[in-house]
């Protein structure tokens, strides 16, 4: 009244920067978690839809269980290969021309499947495929830094990652009708259900690989779809993370690489996509001898563990999040999924038990990934997150060549997966132990 300025009461101020927060984190979520999320969707459909195809494939190449195991997982020595060059690459050109670069090369090449001939060319695709798709995964990890605080990153997190179990619920509904079009002729060539499968499947990667040119910006400061205040004011947020990050934890690429929690993550990473592609890539063929069932019928039987795995991933990114606790999720995660998978090896006459048993290993094991993305940051800096996401992820993948190929080779010498499953198990009781045993601040929340 008396000309003087009013000044807000600090429960009013802080209410207002809390709400500004909330509304500009939630349209950065909604403008980037979608493309992200359909875009590894896509791609872990290129990756798995061997599985699929494996029975129709093997039956009409004469490829045996071994030398399928072994296929499916050379795809991870292309993609380790490239995987830390990618991200290095990405922290220079930026994720709107190097992604779209990423997808349109590897769906070119999972449409490339429908050349394979024998074994040696399954083989050779494979790699290629992994060459191709590598630096997708770490490289969407180190984007979502760029634009989500770490309070905020196991759920976000958790939210991109869902498109594992989408992707498996999925697949058999869209893989399922294309093996039926065996026959099939293009341009005067018959094709195989097999081919038609991996055609079709293909094709999307390179649209969205198009589309991430015109959807995607490199930096809270090139986006247009927010106004120049908020803009403004991500930006900021972002950068004071960073540079906070950057003094307490590795700056430095180089450091990163050989610090031991790296080294243990790494470990980790490769013990759990053991028993994710050891299980995955067989998965089809497992439900299939024990409901003895094909086509809709089995796709959807096949969803089903899924969808519990959908569920528990929202919720435990959230409730990680909230507490701001990452290693005791992590490990429980993984000791809930041994529990499914020796459950799996004692109930294969009884549909609903296995069922049940898959269902309790997918909960574990897709739940832990979005907490355990978060740990990284805790400890990296910005510049040595590039090179620390990419070495845990190259590294950890290597599991995903291993895995499928002691499953083959035990399926073949054992005539069953009794076996494969109680050593995928171990390596979840295993990298429970790992994780356990890093030194990490007891909350995740930045200084």
């Amino acid at each position: 009244m008396n000309g003087s300025s009013v000044v807000l009461p600090a429960t009013a101020v802080q209410e207002t920067v809390d709400e500004r927060e909330k509304r500009v984190f939630g349209r950065v979520t909604w403008r980037i978690v979608p493309f992200v999320f359909l875009g590894y969707v896509v791609a872990y459909i290129d990756r798995m839809n061997i599985g699929s195809a494996a029975g129709a494939m093997q039956a009409d190449l004469g490829m045996s269980h071994a030398a399928f195991g072994k296929g499916a997982g050379l795809f991870f020595l292309g993609y380790c290969l490239f995987e830390i060059p990618s991200n290095l690459i990405l922290e220079r050109v930026g994720a709107r021309i190097w992604m779209a670069r990423i997808m349109v090369t590897w769906g070119l090449v999972a449409m490339g499947m429908v050349f394979v001939t024998g074994t040696a060319s399954f083989y050779a695709l494979r790699i290629v495929l992994g060459i191709a798709e590598a630096g997708f995964f770490p490289g969407m990890v180190l984007y979502l830094t760029y634009w989500i605080p770490a309070r905020q990153r196991a759920k976000t997190g958790a939210l991109f990652m869902t498109a594992i179990p989408i992707a498996m619920m999925v697949t058999p509904w869209v893989s399922e009708p294309l093996l039926k079009l065996d026959g099939g002729s293009l341009f005067g060539h018959a094709l195989h259900g097999w081919q038609w499968l991996f055609l079709m499947q293909g094709l999307p990667a390179v649209v969205m690989g198009i589309a991430a040119l015109f959807w995607l910006t490199d930096r809270p400061e090139h986006a247009r779809w927010l106004s120049a205040a908020d803009r403004q004011w991500l930006s900021e947020e972002m950068s004071r993370e960073r540079a906070a990050l950057d003094r307490q934890r590795h700056g430095h690429s180089f450091k990163a690489l050989l610090d031991p929690k790296v080294l243990a993550l790494c470990a980790f990473y490769f013990l759990n996509n053991m028993a994710t592609y050891g299980v995955f890539f067989f998965l089809p063929t497992i439900l299939k001898e024990g409901c003895g069932c094909t086509g809709m019928s089995y796709a959807v039987i096949a969803s089903l563990p899924f969808g519990v795995a959908l569920v528990g991933m929202v919720a435990i990114g959230r409730h990680s999040d909230h507490t701001g606790e990452r290693k005791k999720h992590v490990a429980a995660c993984a000791l809930t999924a041994a529990a499914g998978l020796l459950l799996a090896t004692q109930v294969t006459q009884s549909l609903p038990l296995l069922l049940f048993a898959y269902a309790l290993s997918q909960l574990g094991q897709r739940a832990l990934l979005g907490v355990f993305w978060a740990i990284p940051p805790m400890f990296l800096g910005a510049a040595g997150a590039a090179a620390g996401i990419a070495v845990i992820n190259a590294v950890g993948n290597l599991g995903g060549y291993f895995g499928p190929d002691m499953m083959g080779y035990l399926r073949e010498a054992t005539n069953g997966y009794t076996l494969g499953l109680t050593v995928l198990s171990a390596c979840l009781i295993v990298e429970a132990l790992l994780v356990l045993s890093l030194r990490l601040p007891e909350r995740d929340r930045p200084a």
